[in-house]
């Protein structure tokens, strides 16, 4: 694989700030990831707080329990039994639970988490294990329940899970029977170009599926088939064994809400006011908690010295809310913007991997870890590529298109390509011939007004109807010259959507598993081994 390093367009101005102009946003974050110094500080720090998290051994049982159900590798238990002794550090980064694991970036990130922790125990010459935490608290269904690979006639093809109808309850927590499972495992079969290696990809799928019921254990199962020999360790944030350890934290963030809420508002108030946009709310009065009442995960509000929901379902004062949360663990859950700090009370976090937008609402969080007694990990962002396969680089050396004019200007690149490949000039000989009809007509038409008025609207419908002749003739024009050059256009066609599908980056729609059916089930470690060390450059990998 060649690798050569490229920008993209960033889709968070806080967060390319933070990565190239880290300076001038600072204040809103706690250490540079550039700067050898925050590293040495930052583990000093979890050396000297390791009394401020949960008990290292408990956790590591916890994690065991759920890794041997889903992601039962040797490495992964090796990493639990560095993790439950002393000294051992963590790097830390996780995603939503992604139908088929979801896009690209997901991989990336798992991939970035891995590499990050070898790259820190050598640096230290101490254990540092890799932590994928899945978000299966999440309640938004929609957000996970599809994927896209790209079929043989260069369409984007979308895989959806369909769940029953049910209450607004965490995706964790969705349950998804036989019927739905085969509907989307048929249609990425279906959507799937036939390979040698499709047969494998689908029994590893269909076992997955088949043995889970529900998104985020399916997603744990294929995560543990891709990662697992490299000791990445997973968790599930709606376990109800690791809540039972969460509730002194979620105690914490109860009896300092008052002090947290202030601390999310400052923050907002200082990233609104340097320019920037806040990528997820920081509502007055907000809790910044979730409360599970019957299936139903309700967003917590604080109104008239009472915890409630905006439609008024459940009201709790302080304490009954502590009660609630020592009798019935299960029923509470982190939003954005406190999950941060659950996942700083748990694990010894040297960094956390994140994509630009959750570097963005991160800077809310800064100074409500310091109401929980807590600091701000090391922010590192997210491995970022494309994969050009070789005859799509071809195609792009053949018509002198470069990554940036894809990203760009592809569709202008595109047809000043096709232009050029005609002697006769389609836009201005048509132009020029509309502006010779029309200074021929013109006159005409005045003339014709002079006999009878009522010629000149007769008049300017012909005119209309002739201009609109011509504007068909130009099209068919075009499509004459398009269907002579077909084989090429199809060529630009295959780099727009191999590149940029849905004028998306690639790493944001796309499925893995559409590339091992191509490359074969092995082809993920070969990806590991190009990108062998961490940059927060965006990389171009020639397949």
């Amino acid at each position: 694989m060649n690798v050569v390093s490229d920008s993209l367009k960033s889709g968070s101005a806080l967060a390319d700030d933070y990565i190239n102009r880290f300076s001038e946003v600072q204040p809103l974050y706690g250490e540079d990831f550039r700067d050898e110094a925050s590293w040495l500080k930052r583990v000093e720090w979890l050396d000297q707080s390791e009394s401020g998290r949960v008990n290292r051994g408990e956790l590591a049982e916890v994690l065991r329990r759920y890794n041997s159900r889903h992601n039962d590798h040797q490495a992964v238990h090796n990493a639990l039994d560095l993790l439950a002794k002393g000294g051992t550090l963590a790097v830390v980064g996780g995603q939503q639970s992604g139908l088929f694991t979801g896009s690209l970036l997901v991989i990336y990130k798992a991939m970035t988490i891995i590499q990050s922790a070898q790259e820190a125990a050598k640096k230290f010459n101490r254990p540092v294990v890799p932590v994928f935490w899945i978000a299966g608290e999440d309640h938004d269904f929609d957000e996970v329940n599809h994927t896209y690979v790209m079929t043989p006639e260069l369409k984007v093809a979308k895989i959806k899970m369909e769940a029953k109808p049910g209450p607004r309850s965490s995706v964790s927590a969705i349950p998804i029977g036989p019927n739905e499972w085969k509907q989307s495992f048929d249609q990425l079969g279906r959507w799937l170009p036939d390979s040698e290696n499709k047969p494998e990809i689908l029994k590893w799928i269909h076992e997955a599926s088949e043995q889970s019921d529900n998104l985020s254990d399916a997603f744990a199962k294929l995560l543990g088939r891709l990662f697992g020999e490299y000791g990445l360790i997973l968790l599930d944030s709606a376990d109800p064994e690791l809540r039972k350890l969460e509730v002194p934290v979620f105690e914490k963030m109860i009896e300092r809400n008052d002090g947290l809420e202030q601390a999310y508002q400052q923050a907002a108030a200082c990233i609104t006011g340097k320019g920037y946009s806040l990528q997820a709310e920081v509502a007055a009065g907000g809790a910044n908690l979730f409360y599970i009442y019957e299936g139903n995960r309700l967003l917590l509000y604080k109104q008239d010295g009472k915890f409630t929901d905006r439609k008024g379902i459940v009201s709790l004062s302080q304490s009954e809310l502590l009660e609630q949360l020592r009798t019935h663990p299960e029923r509470f859950s982190n939003n954005v913007l406190t999950r941060p700090m659950m996942q700083e009370s748990l694990f010894p976090v040297l960094c956390t991997v994140l994509g630009q937008g959750e570097i963005s609402y991160w800077a809310i969080t800064k100074q409500a870890f310091e109401i929980l007694g807590l600091r701000m990990p090391i922010l590192l962002p997210r491995m970022s590529f494309t994969l050009i396969e070789g005859a799509l680089q071809k195609y792009m050396d053949k018509f002198g298109v470069t990554f940036q004019d894809v990203q760009h200007r592809f569709a202008e690149a595109r047809q000043q390509w096709l232009s050029s490949q005609e002697e006769f000039h389609i836009e201005p000989k048509f132009a020029e011939t509309r502006r010779a009809f029309e200074q021929l007509y013109e006159p005409l038409i005045r003339e014709l007004g002079t006999i009878q008025s009522g010629l000149i609207p007769l008049s300017e419908k012909n005119k209309g109807k002739i201009l609109e002749q011509i504007s068909y003739l130009e099209r068919k024009t075009r499509e004459a010259v398009e269907k002579k050059h077909e084989a090429e256009l199809r060529q630009w066609d295959r780099i727009g959507v191999s590149l940029f599908p849905l004028g998306k980056p690639q790493e944001r729609v796309f499925n893995i598993f559409y590339y091992l059916n191509r490359y074969g089930l092995e082809w993920i470690h070969d990806l590991i081994r190009t990108s062998d060390h961490f940059t927060a450059e965006h990389r171009i990998i020639e397949c």
